[in-house]
């Protein structure tokens, strides 16, 4: 299989049931062993169709809005659009993806929260016309570029006010709603509903109690103005667990039934990215070099262990698939490919891309056996922010993505009449045999 970042002209693997995830990495690894030792992710995209099933079984009332920027691989895309979801965009390159598979643009909404007037003009060409907006100025832009806009006002939650990072949340406060909507009114701007988002760094749940309570205000405060309220959108912040999404539903669903209930004419949707892909792709990284430094544990001023600790340098860091470790903490463990034994000597280790940046610090700190260079690290939940374009730094090669999905998962597509015709044509079928055989294993020294 081909792997491919921004080209269409991608391959599914259909595997055997005598074949899994870790048969078709261990297969990648082998082949990028010999082949240069570039980076590559495995795709999953059974996964995704999970995602969505539990979806549809937990919070079936409530629409996902896919948030593109979060992947925008084009399996990704096409998949969640033969599921049946909606996207939310960004900006022009996004709307025009998804609009290029086939996406009606009601199906589209367009969520930056500072629009280049270009790309509204873009929006209003294409027939995407649902857009959020959360202060006047924005609102006076659509005005004069978007003469068929249908505005979502974003207002702010308890978990984004106030806070150390405040001044980088989006999202209007309750009192300032009134003056927006009296100037829509006058920019002749229609307002059709509210959008709120949740942090998924956030663990109280009672701030969805809070929001939703403002949000019917500003439904009745439209309504003194005129305006048709008949969109709820909640927003992102979904971490992909069952249990996430069962509690979220406990709390939000007896609220959504007394404020927007069934009947009303009130459509809610939802704006979920991490959700769907993050567990769906594993990363694969390669050593690429190696330093012995002095441990730095200490105790009583005599250093605590005389045992070495080891700085590794990967062929991926965060000025590529690691970027969101530059704002947030990584999401995923890293796992040895090769076997070791289990008695086998465990060393502090730190691992690095490889730009020679002391921003580019992967893992700070972990337990690992000794490693060589040339062997593998896999690096699980890399579905989301992983996909952007890498820096140009050292020729570095942006990873190939082999996409696959279990034969199983594929009946159950086809059993639920969610595919498309497109998406067919890029399925192919993998056999068993790529299974490695203990005689098979190899060296990964360099």
């Amino acid at each position: 299989m081909k792997g491919f970042i921004d080209d269409a002209n991608y391959s599914v693997g259909l595997l055997d049931e005598g074949t899994n995830l870790g048969n078709v990495i261990d297969n990648y690894v082998y082949e990028h062993t010999l082949t240069g030792k570039n980076a590559f992710f495995v795709g999953d995209l059974g996964k995704i169709v999970k995602k969505h099933s539990q979806w549809q079984n937990i919070v079936a009332r409530i629409k996902p809005f896919y948030t593109v920027k979060c992947n925008s691989t084009p399996a990704v895309l096409e998949i969640l659009a033969a599921l049946g979801t909606g996207f939310a965009c960004s900006n022009k390159t996004e709307m025009a993806l998804v609009q290029e598979l086939g996406v009606s643009p009601e199906n589209i909404i367009y969520i930056s929260p500072c629009k280049q007037v270009s790309q509204i003009k873009y929006a209003a060409k294409v027939g995407v016309n649902i857009m959020t907006c959360d202060n006047e100025v924005e609102l006076k832009k659509i005005a004069r570029n978007h003469p068929n806009a249908k505005v979502l006002l974003h207002i702010a939650t308890e978990d984004n006010i106030g806070g150390e990072e405040g001044n980088m949340k989006f999202g209007t406060t309750l009192k300032n709603c009134r003056h927006l909507l009296e100037c829509a009114k006058e920019l002749d701007v229609q307002i059709i509903g509210v959008k709120f988002h949740v942090s998924s760094a956030c663990k109280e749940s009672q701030v969805y109690v809070h929001a939703l309570s403002d949000a019917r205000c500003v439904f009745d405060m439209a309504g003194e103005f005129g305006f048709t309220m008949n969109m709820l959108d909640i927003g992102g912040g979904f971490t992909g667990t069952e249990f996430q999404l069962e509690e979220v539903n406990h709390v939000i669903s007896p609220l959504l039934d007394v404020y927007f209930p069934e009947g009303s004419g009130i459509k809610i949707i939802s704006e979920p990215g991490s959700y769907y892909v993050s567990s769906a792709f594993t990363l694969a990284v390669n050593i690429i070099a190696k330093k012995v430094v002095e441990n730095k544990f200490s105790s009583g001023g005599k250093t605590g262990s005389d045992e070495p600790t080891f700085m590794y340098y990967m062929n991926d860091g965060v000025y590529g698939s690691f970027a969101s470790k530059l704002s947030e903490d990584l999401n995923t463990i890293p796992e040895v490919h090769k076997k070791y034994k289990e008695d086998e000597p465990l060393f502090t280790s730190s691992l690095w891309g490889p730009s020679c940046d002391e921003l580019d610090q992967i893992v700070e700190n972990c337990l690992l056996p000794e490693l060589n260079v040339g062997d593998w690290l896999i690096f699980d939940n890399m579905g989301a922010d992983s996909f952007h374009e890498p820096s140009a730094f050292n020729d570095f090669q942006r990873p190939a993505i082999y996409y696959m999905m279990s034969y199983s998962d594929w009946y159950e597509m086809q059993d639920a009449g969610i595919t498309s015709d497109t998406m067919m044509k890029n399925f192919f079928f993998v056999p068993s045999c790529i299974q490695l055989s203990q005689e098979d294993n190899f060296s990964t020294e360099a």
